[in-house]
């Protein structure tokens, strides 16, 4: 059967670790994932074989260990692992984040400590801006660091932490003023510390508490978190890129790869409802005939193909820009914006066509339906994403007046 969402362009390589990847995800993570989602179990088993593949070293640079694979090859992996599971990419996100945010401003001995570790998978990254009252608010963040000799000493409370109890390294961001006098702008005092820790829950190393999983109506089996200091101290040495002042801007830049993650994931969600419903609509029949046949279901299979097109074109063109070493702004925020709505939609339709039975939990259909609205505010809402899109048009399309 031809494939929805193919990528043109792609060396041989790329298609080969693709193709390693799609029939992992067919083997070992589609039979399992329900049953895993269910019980809401960190999928150890899938974690291990994504190490023993090499993928928590795809974008990191080949003197350090890793495949220095592009940011499109990282987006198309992710697309497939969602397929299988969005949980699953959602453990790799947060680690090539870190990794990422660490390659590009992380000084030489961080890189050569953290890096070939990261790649072999025995260090696993996640990152931290959000906060309980903070929203899209970056700029709010109240949590914060203070000098004290050659420390720093980070006190505050941290939101859903993504691979907060699993992860060993967390990049957290905190407002530092030390050396930023009062009335600095706010994303100019804010410091990213790399903070390494024990996987696990409760009191981590002293200072740092991981109270435990929060329950959430979907993205089951990744581990999502609170992260709370109190009196944590950490090196110097241990500050994104050896330079307070500095976190916003590396934060951001490691947003723009997880919104392309985002949108990637979408668009595997996407591909996985659409291959339910049109397998469905072939199965099931009524008044005589398979569904599939009824010209409303095959209206809405054309909608859907057309929306999992779409979504995957505008993803593999971010995913491009940024690998060019252009800014990609405005078409991760589309990117972002379009797959996670059109993954919603295209959910929901599938959902729609399996009638009934699509709200059984002994069908797939149902944890997807779940697991999609996360898209929806995961890196930044859609409301957000506008505003990135909007601000960056009247930019591009300035009136001369």
């Amino acid at each position: 059967m031809a494939r929805l969402a193919q990528t043109a362009g792609l060396t041989d390589i790329q298609q080969e670790i693709l193709s390693t990847v799609r029939d992992f995800v067919d083997k070992e993570i589609i039979p399992v994932a329900t049953e895993l989602e269910h019980r809401d179990e960190y999928p150890q088993q899938i974690v291990d074989g994504l190490k023993e593949l090499g993928l928590f070293g795809l974008m990191i640079p080949e003197e350090y260990g890793g495949l220095g694979e592009s940011l499109l090859t990282y987006a198309l992996c992710v697309e497939e692992i969602a397929r299988g599971w969005m949980s699953v990419s959602g453990i790799i996100n947060t680690h090539f984040i870190v990794a990422y945010m660490l390659k590009q401003h992380g000084t030489q001995e961080q890189k050569d400590h953290f890096l070939p570790r990261m790649a072999a998978g025995d260090i696993r990254g996640a990152f931290s801006m959000s906060e309980p009252g903070l929203g899209s608010d970056v700029s709010a963040i109240t949590s914060k660091a203070v000098k004290d000799g050659e420390e720093y000493v980070l006190n505050g409370q941290k939101m859903w932490l993504t691979n907060g109890g699993t992860s060993s390294l967390v990049a957290v961001l905190v407002r530092s003023d030390e050396g930023h006098p009062e009335g600095t702008a706010p994303h100019k005092s804010m410091t990213t510390f790399l903070v390494e820790k024990e996987p696990g829950f409760g009191e981590v190393r002293p200072g740092l508490t991981i109270p435990g999983k929060i329950d959430k109506m979907g993205y089951k089996g990744v581990d999502t978190t609170e992260l709370i200091m109190d009196g944590l101290r950490i090196p110097a040495d241990r500050v994104l890129g050896g330079v307070t002042g500095r976190g916003f801007y590396q934060m951001m830049d490691g947003v723009e790869v997880g919104r392309v993650n985002v949108a990637a994931r979408g668009c595997g969600v996407a591909q996985r409802a659409f291959e339910l419903g049109v397998q469905y609509a072939q199965q099931r029949h009524t008044f005589g005939r398979p569904i599939a046949q009824h010209q409303a279901i095959q209206f809405k299979l054309a909608e859907m193909a057309t929306k999992v097109e779409a979504a995957h074109a505008m993803m593999v063109n971010a995913a491009r820009k940024k690998d060019s070493g252009e800014r990609n702004d405005l078409e991760a925020g589309m990117a972002k914006y379009l797959a996670s709505e059109y993954c919603k939609e295209v959910v929901e339709d599938a959902f729609r066509i399996h009638g009934g039975y699509g709200f059984s939990k002994e069908y797939e259909i149902e944890r997807l339906y779940r697991e999609a609205p996360m898209l929806l505010i995961g890196e930044g809402t859609a409301e957000i994403q506008k505003m990135i899109i909007g601000r960056r048009l009247l930019e591009e399309y300035r009136f001369q007046g």
